[in-house]
C-alpha cells in the first residue's frame, strides 16, 4: 500500500479507462493528474489538472496501458494543511494528500479534485466528494 491512499467510501459513478505508461507503477487509491490525450500520470504540480483516483493497482512494466480511474464518488482522503468543510480541494505534488484551493490562486481548467465534506487539519483523514471541475477562487 502507498501512504495516504484515497479509500472509496461510496461509489457514485463507475471508473473509466485512462491511458497510462507501461513502465509506470500506480497504486490503487492514487490521485492522478490529467495529461493529453485522456492519459493519467502522477501529479507534477500542486493544483495540477485532475484525472481522478486510481480504481486499481498498475504494476510497472506489466504490458498494461489502460487503468480504471474514478471521476466521481465519496472518498476518505488525507489533508495537506488546513481544510474547511465545503472547500474545493486539489492535488499535491509528491504526495497523495489533498490541499484546500481556497484563496491560493485563481484556478482555470479542471484543477479542483472535489469538495471537502468535513474540516480537517494536516495529516487528518476526511471525506471528499470526488468531482473534478473548474472553480474560480478569489485571491
Amino acid at each position: 500500500l502507498m501512504a495516504d491512499e484515497a479509500t472509496l467510501f461510496i461509489e457514485t459513478e463507475h471508473p473509466i479507462d485512462f491511458t497510462v505508461a507501461d513502465a509506470t507503477a500506480i497504486a490503487k487509491g492514487a490521485t492522478l493528474q490529467l495529461n493529453d490525450p485522456l492519459t493519467a500520470i502522477a501529479p507534477t504540480a500542486t493544483s495540477a489538472m485532475v484525472a481522478g483516483i486510481a480504481a486499481a493497482e498498475k504494476i510497472a512494466s506489466d504490458g498494461v496501458t489502460k487503468l480504471a480511474v474514478y471521476r466521481g464518488g465519496i472518498f476518505r482522503m488525507t489533508a495537506s494543511g488546513t481544510i474547511t468543510a465545503g472547500d474545493p480541494v486539489g492535488l499535491v505534488i509528491g504526495s497523495n494528500r489533498v490541499v484546500s484551493n481556497v484563496g491560493s490562486l485563481t484556478l482555470s481548467g479542471s484543477r479542483v479534485l472535489g469538495t471537502s465534506f468535513e474540516s480537517a487539519t494536516n495529516g487528518q483523514t476526511f471525506y471528499v466528494e470526488l468531482r473534478p471541475n473548474v472553480a474560480y477562487v478569489a485571491v
